[in-house]
Formats: structure tokens, sequence, C-alpha cells
């Protein structure tokens, strides 16, 4: 029996990976530094003859058959110190010390006699330790070639943690889950945390109490399998001297199956359950193999780990029966900043990089997987030796990438024989968007020959770094990290092919379906559609079309340009979608000229800022769009970030950047001559930021008339926006619903609505802590404002002595209110009566809400006597929620029929009974009636009523009755609501 430990697999096969990272000439020196060595010890000579002619394998060969034990290695690390190789020599120390910390001080069952081993035979021994010798060697040919440093071992250490409660009992139910989804984004670090997992177990440090055994399924040889039973498919390797495998199955509660990258498998899994099959021992094809075991049909008493990226979460979530999902988030972002100060040995540059990557949200997001974190830095390290700008190329994601891109197409020392041509390119990046559709990043063999890749042209991107070989599975291939693929799916639609191959109808097809795409939708297409855009950059194109060879179209511009303007009259998109993923798109280009005609069709933008990151897209947008007319503004809606009480570490981070964007946004409302509407509700502004906003709002080219300040905070008292109501005087209409106004607000508000240069024309102050100490001030304000029509005081506690006070301002000759509402204010029958002598000699106001207020019968009277009057205005009423009986339908009779001016009457959420609609109708009916709309619910009375009241629908065809005339219409009965 072969009995090989993680150390000595390391030992064997981890000094030729190291002697493979040699080039040609560093291969010959340390031929020669061994030739010294050899000669220092005397009882060790590796034969001269043969090292000078050996290749790196025979090399590697030799050392460790002259060499003792862990002497090949000592000799190694000190022959790359000779060579001043102190990276190499680093990490190769770093995994060496790994490999022991992970198989202990000493390998226990290496040291066991044979006697030992044969006693434990048959328990899983062997099988773990096959494991281990498959995975040891699978780990670190990934940690060593062409892998950054230390990155496996990065995410091992921070997902170690994770992985020991992935199977916790839930504190909530009780129970242990069966089945862990792992999600994350691409080269997060899914497969190397489950792989870690199951070299754990194999070597007795994880489950070990809660799993007897773990297999390991990877989607990539799951596709290339046809039909077979499951024990079949997992027991390819099983070795001989363990029990039967099938003996193993019989007891599923102690199997763990982790099934690797679901997201690569396949399959449609639109099997229907009473297809499935449960006998694992029966001929399937995969498919329903795997379909089965996801949906517990198969081995329903097994545990299942799966791993999958974030976009096929949806396809996954539907099979299994119920889950505990994690989500893997990458590096942290201390591990983030750690890793660059590593990177970079200057710490000035270090710091410069950090600073520039802190300003690009989506750019550090993107650091959070180790690869891409390693291709960023490299990047903006080659830029930094070739004296290039590094702001410039941090400033976008598809910048950056531009440049890392072309480097893989520069040829540097010769060490990139040779550069595609432009039907190959054109070819690899028509498999790149194919494959971006179809969620589909493993490509294998038939693949590529359906987008006329050879195995000649493979070599080529192979030696490129652009796509990379699966080592353990055959027929494999895959970009180099997804966001590369991205990037040759977007170039698709602009390169140029002089081949015989036609893309173009199917270029246009995609393309109109990928400009319609959406976030929420499409995940998967949103990076592809970024980097579309960010290539309509005449510079950028240029570049590319020097390195790589190839001609490059900026036609499709003008196809975008034609569905921006579709899309700027779309209603739907603008108020349901929103704009943000478009500023996105349209912040990659940096092309102020080409926003500004992209946007000269949207009249109206609805965004919600909730990081830094859509504040920077946002504002660069906003200030190119010169023809809106509204914008619909929330900022801080998961996350509070204007606002300089943040941490100080991080505002003094980050707060000059968050500054100048809100500058730039609030900007708009003086250079675009347009804007005639903001809505900023619900965002949370500290006093620096809305100092920003007032300065905007009281310049003398700010056209704005209508502004919505809803759920706001006025730390001022109001003051700012009292100001700014005087110096601007194209504003005529103010919403402060559910603001924290106060008393002491109103009285800032109330001074300005006095001043001559104040136009408004429409104030609510809806649920904003009114009391009836307010009351005075408005009062005063009404006589003395020339131009106030519209004023809602809704869902404040007036109480009757607040409204007495405003029933004066009512009477005066000089008020010009003409609209009012005082739903919910706590209005008794002692507001109705100074309310009704208010009515009776005020000539202008012409509607009034007093919905949900206990008026009660009493209360009626009072307002028909009012309405009765031949001078009384009014032409609607609310009386929603009242507290009406149908003892108040002959005093609401004869107000409708006795005032010649009222169209409309709500009387909906009251008692008013069947004898009370009878009541009504006669006067409905009535030939001096003159109520067109009438809010009751039919649906509330007997059929007769009902009947009734459609029988006076038929005899009066302008009579409109419905409930709660709820159109949010001024025309309408519910006025009072459209505010």
């Amino acid at each position: 029996m072969t009995n090989l430990s993680s150390s000595s697999s390391f030992s064997d096969f981890g000094l030729l990976l190291y002697l493979e990272e040699l080039n040609k000439e560093e291969l010959n020196n340390f031929k020669l530094f061994l030739k010294n060595e050899a000669m220092e010890h005397e009882n060790c000579l590796v034969p001269w003859a043969k090292v000078k002619k050996a290749k790196r394998e025979d090399l590697a060969n030799l050392m460790n058959k002259h060499y003792r034990g862990k002497q090949a290695w000592d000799v190694a690390l000190k022959i790359f110190g000779k060579m001043n190789l102190k990276d190499l020599c680093e990490r190769a120390k770093a995994e060496i010390n790994w490999a022991a910390q992970t198989t202990g001080p000493e390998d226990t069952r290496a040291g066991e006699g044979q006697g030992d081993q044969e006693a434990v035979l048959g328990d899983g021994t062997e099988y773990r330790i096959q494991i281990q010798e498959k995975f040891c060697i699978v780990w670190y040919q990934k940690c060593l070639l062409g892998e950054p440093k230390d990155l496996h071992h990065e995410i091992a250490e921070e997902g170690r943690e994770l992985l020991e409660h992935l199977f916790d009992i839930d504190v909530k139910t009780g129970e242990q889950p069966q089945t862990v989804v792992l999600q994350g984004a691409a080269g997060v670090g899914k497969t190397t945390l489950v792989r870690k997992a199951l070299l754990d177990w194999a070597q007795g440090n994880l489950y070990h109490q809660k799993f007897t055994y773990v297999f390991y399924l990877n989607a990539r040889q799951i596709n290339q399998l046809r039909e077979r039973s499951f024990v079949q498919m997992i027991s390819n390797d099983w070795p001989s001297t363990e029990a039967p495998i099938e003996r193993i199955m019989s007891q599923p509660k102690d199997l763990l199956f982790i099934i690797d990258s679901f997201d690569e498998l396949n399959f449609a899994f639109e099997e229907p359950e009473f297809a499935l099959c449960e006998d694992w021992t029966q001929v399937h094809p995969v498919s329903f193999l795997m379909s089965s075991l996801l949906r517990k049909v198969m081995l329903p008493e097994s545990s299942l780990l799966v791993t999958t990226r974030l976009t096929a979460y949806k396809k996954l979530k539907p099979l299994l029966k119920s889950q505990r999902s994690v989500e893997l988030l990458g590096m942290s972002e201390d591990a983030r900043e750690e890793y660059i100060y590593q990177f970079f040995e200057d710490k000035k540059l270090a710091l410069q990089v950090l600073s520039l990557l802190r300003n690009n949200e989506i750019l550090f997001s993107m650091c959070k997987v180790p690869l891409m974190c390693w291709v960023i830095c490299t990047c903006l390290e080659q830029q930094m030796e070739k004296g290039g700008d590094i702001t410039l190329t941090c400033k976008t994601t598809t910048s950056l990438f531009t440049h890392y891109i072309s480097s893989l197409f520069t040829q540097v020392d010769g060490s990139c024989p040779s550069l595609p041509n432009e039907t190959q390119l054109k070819n690899l990046c028509h498999l790149a968007a194919t494959g971006v559709w179809t969620v589909t990043h493993v490509f294998y063999r038939e693949n590529l020959r359906k987008h006329g890749l050879t195995k000649s042209d493979v070599s080529v991107f192979l030696d490129m770094n652009i796509l990379q070989k699966d080592m353990e599975y055959e027929n494999c291939y895959e970009f180099t990290h997804l966001h590369i693929q991205e990037f040759f799916a977007a170039m698709f639609y602009m390169v140029k092919d002089k081949g015989t191959t036609d893309h173009s109808s199917q270029s246009l097809e995609d393309l109109k379906l990928l400009l319609e795409s959406g976030s929420h939708k499409d995940p998967h297409l949103t990076q592809m559609k970024c980097f579309l855009f960010g290539l309509l950059k005449e510079d950028r194109v240029k570049l590319l079309e020097e390195t790589c060879n190839c001609k490059m179209s900026l036609e499709i511009k003008w196809k975008i340009l034609q569905w921006m303007e579709v899309l700027g009259k779309s209603e739907y998109f603008t108020s349901q979608l929103g704009c943000l993923e478009l500023f996105h798109c349209l912040y990659e280009t940096q092309d102020e000229a080409f926003i500004s005609q992209a946007m000269r069709y949207f009249q109206k933008v609805v965004i919600n800022i909730y990081g830094e990151i859509h504040l920077l897209v946002s504002s660069f947008s906003l200030k190119h769009c010169q023809c809106l007319q509204t914008i619909k503004l929330s900022v801080g809606f998961e996350k509070n970030i204007l606002n300089s009480s943040r941490p100080a570490e991080i505002w003094q981070r980050n707060g000059s950047l968050i500054t100048r964007c809100w500058q730039d946004l609030c900007s708009v409302l003086h250079t675009n001559e347009h804007l005639r509407e903001l809505d900023l509700c619900h965002s949370t502004l500290d006093e620096l930021a809305m100092k920003t906003f007032y300065q905007e709002l009281r310049h003398p080219k700010c056209k704005l008339q209508k502004l919505l300040l809803r759920f706001l905070s006025f730390p001022d008292g109001c003051q700012n926006i009292s100001s700014s109501l005087t110096h601007n005087q194209n504003l005529m209409h103010l919403d402060l619903k559910g603001s924290d106004v106060g008393d002491n607000g109103v009285k800032s508000l109330c001074e300005a609505l006095k001043h001559p240069d104040c136009k408004l024309q429409h104030l609510s102050l809806e649920s904003c802590d009114l009391t009836t100490l307010c009351c005075l001030n408005i009062s005063k304000a009404l006589i003395r404002s020339q131009s106030l029509i519209f004023l809602n005081l809704s869902t404040n506690n007036l109480l009757d002595d607040g409204v007495e006070l405003l029933c004066e301002a009512l009477r005066h000759p000089k008020c010009q209110l003409e609209k009012l509402s005082l739903e919910s204010c706590g209005l008794t029958v002692a507001g109705c009566k100074d309310l009704s002598l208010a009515l009776m000699s005020n000539k202008r106001l012409t509607h009034l809400c007093l919905a949900d207020n206990i008026l009660g019968d009493g209360g009626l009277k009072l307002m028909s006597d009012a309405l009765k009057y031949p001078q009384c205005t009014l032409q609607s009423l609310v009386l929603t929620g009242c507290i009406l009986t149908s003892a108040c339908c002959l005093d609401l009779a004869s107000s409708i029929l006795n005032n010649p001016n009222l169209r409309s009457l709500d009387l909906g959420n009251n008692d008013l009974q069947d004898d009370g609609v009878k009541i009504l109708y006669e006067a409905l009916r009535h030939p001096n009636c003159n109520i067109q709309r009438l809010g009751l619910c039919k649906e509330a009375f007997d059929e007769e009523a009902q009947k009734l009241l459609e029988a006076v629908q038929v005899s009066n065809p302008h009579l409109v009755i419905k409930h709660d005339c709820n159109a949010h219409n001024e025309e309408d009965g519910s006025w009072w609501q459209c505010f």
C-alpha cells in the first residue's frame, strides 16, 4: 500500500514547480550553484554531467535522489538565496511551513507499522490518505503555477472559521441544516475553500464527528459524463482496501457531498420530480442523478455543500427543499489593504494606489477577489513603469482593463512568440460573448471548434494568459477571470472581422437585448454592458487597435444613441427602473459630448443613491442632462454617505470626493435651465450637505418651481429653506411632509410667507409634528401672503383651538387660500362651529378636507348650515371617516340641493346605512343637484341601496360614484392627496 503524506507530496512535486518558474538563464545559473554546492559536500555528489544536460523535471529527480529527506529543499533554498531570488525563496519557505503545519510535526500514519495500518483498513483511512494525496498536489499546482502569491492561503485562513460553522444547529429551529449553499462572485475562493474543507476532513481536522465520508463532485468532471449510476459516479477512485461503497451509501446521514461550481453544470434541471430516481444503483443520465441528489429524492438524509456564483443562485434555489445560504465575500478591507502594501514595496506608491482604489468603489470591490486584486495591482505597476497617469487608469473599470488587456498583447523580450490575427481575435470575442449570454464560463473542445478556434488558436491565447487550461479535467478551458471574458465579450460588438464568419446579425440582435437588460433581471450581463459603453471612448479604441493589431468600429455608438432616444421617451423606464444603472454605463464612457447627446431625450430621472459610487456616477452624468425637467432623488437610502459624522478615518479618506460629487450634483439646480421639479425625499443629509443644496437653490439662475423635501431632518429649524423661499421667486410648490419641522420650523416658514418676495403657492406640512402653538403664526401668514393658495396641515395635533385661530385668517378679506386640508387634526364639533362661520364669510376657499376627524352628526349639521349659505363658494368637501350616521343625511341632502357650487362630496368610511342612502338618493336625482363626484363604497350597502345608487347614475350621467375617489388627480375628489 502506498503511503504518501501531504508534506512528502509537496517535497517531491513542489521542487519541480519552483524550477519551472526559472527562465533559461536562471536555470543554468542554478545548475552552476548546484555544482559548487555538491563539491562542498563530498558525501552527496550529484553527477555534473547529468546535471548539465538535465531538464527541469530530470534536475528535480536528481536532487531528490542524491539528497536525503528535506536536504534537497535546503539546498534549493540556499541557491535561490545566492541568486537573489528573494520572492521565490520566501514563497517556498511559506509552502513548506504550511505543509508541515497541515500534517503535524510527524505524520503518525507514516510512522505506524504495517500491522497497525492493516488494523484500520476499511474504516476510511485509505480513502482519506488518497484524498490528501490527490488534493495536496492540486493545491500546490494552483498555488505555484501562475497564480498570485499566497492568495490561496489567504482565502483558506479567512474562511477557516466559516467552514467550521456551516453545519451548526440553527438556533431558531434547533435543526442542523442538511443543505448549505456557499455563493459568491467569480474567483472569490469558493472552490479553494471547499477543497480546503475536504483536505481538513481527510486530515481529521474538520467535520470528523459529523460526517464519516465526504465526497467531492466537480461540475467540470460531471459535464463530461453521460449515463451511469450514482454509485459509479463517486467510486471511480475508490480504494480497493476500503469497505464496499454500497455499505457506506446505506448510511446516508453520515455522508456529505460537496457539489462544486453548480453554475458550471450544463443541465437545465427541468425534470419533473416524479420522474427522478431514488435508487443510487440504477443507471440514468447524469443530469437526472444530480437533480435527484439536489432535490433530496435520492439519499434524502445525506448532507450537501453546494458552491455557486451569485448569478446562478436563482436557478439553484428552486431545486432545494430548504437550505442555509452563506455568501463568501472575499478579502476583507484590511486584507486588501495589506495585500496592496505587500505588492508595492514602496510605501508611498502603495498609499497612492490605495487612495485611488478607495475613490473607485467598483474597483476596490473587485479587489475582494484575490486574482483581480493581483491583476489591478499589476496593471497599475505597469502604468507606473511606463510613466502613465494611474489616476486616469483608475477612473473606470474599462480604462483599467483596456490597459491590462493591451499589456497581454504587448510582446516583451519575445515572451509572447505570436499574436492572434483579427479572425482569431473575433472568434475569441464571439466565444466570450456567447459564454456571457448563456452564463457559460467553462468551454470544452466542441465549444472552441464551434466558434472557429483551432488547437493552435487556443495555444496562442493560452501563452498570452487570456485563456487557461484546467490542470485536472481534460479539454476544459476558461478565461483567466470572468471580467477578462466580459471585456472580450464587449469587444465582440466592435471588432471588425476580415474572415468569412458573419456575426453581424447576431451582434445587432444581442445588442438590443443587452441595452434593455437590467442588473436585477440579468445580472450576468451587467459588467459586459458597462465595458461596451466604456469602449465607446475613442482613445481606448485606438489603444486596443494598436496593441491588439485589429480594426474596431464605433458605428455601435449611433445605434446606442437611437436606443437612448426610445428609452428617454419611455414612461416605464423613468418611473419603474430608475436611472442608476444607465448612469453607471455613461460614466464608463467618460465622454461628455456623448452623454449630452444620449440624455437629451430624458425629461425625468429617478435615482436612489446609497453608495459613494452611486453619487459619483450620478453627479457626473446629471451635469450633462440639459433637458431634464424632473429629478427624483433619494440619498443615503441604505448607508448614510453624506454625513460628516461618519467615523473620522472614513470621512477624511473619502470626504473630499463625496463633497465634490455632491456639489456637482447640486449644481444641476442652476446649470440646467429646464429643471422645474426636484424630489429629495427620504434622504439623510448633514448640515454641510444641506448648506450646499441651499446655496444652489438660491442661485440666481435656479428656475426650480416644485420642491419636495419629504421625510428629511431640519436641525436649523427650517431657517435655510425659509430663506430660500424669499431668494428664489420661481419656487411655487414646497412639500415638507413627514419632516421634523415642528412649531419652531413653522415660525421661520411663516416669516418667509409674509415676505413680499416669497411667491410660494402650495405648501404641505402634513405629519410635521405641529401643535396648536403654531396656528397663530400660520394665521398671520395667511393674511399677509399674497400668493399661498394651497395649504395641507393634515395629520398634525392642531385640535379645535388651533382651527379656531386658522379660521380667523379664513374670515379675513385678504386671505388668498383656496384649498385647505385638515385631515386627522383632532377636530370635533367645537371646531366645526368656527369652520362654519369662516365658510359663510370666505369667498375664495373652494376645497376643504376634514377626513378622519371626530365630527359626528352634530358637526355635520354645523357644516351644512354653512353649505346652505348663498355666499358659500365651497366646491369640494371631504368627510371621509368622520363618524357620520344616517341621522345626518337629511342635512346632507339639504346642502346638496341648496349649494349650487358643491361639485364633489366624499362620505366614505362612515356608517350612513341603507336608510341614509335612500335619503341621499332623493337629493342626488333632483334637478337642482350639481354633485359630479360622490365618494361612497356601493358594496357596503344592501342590494336595494346599490340599485338606487346605480339608478341615480343613469338618471344623472355627469355623476361619478366611487370609493375614496383615489385617482390622485386635482380635478377629482382626491385633490388633498395629490399635493
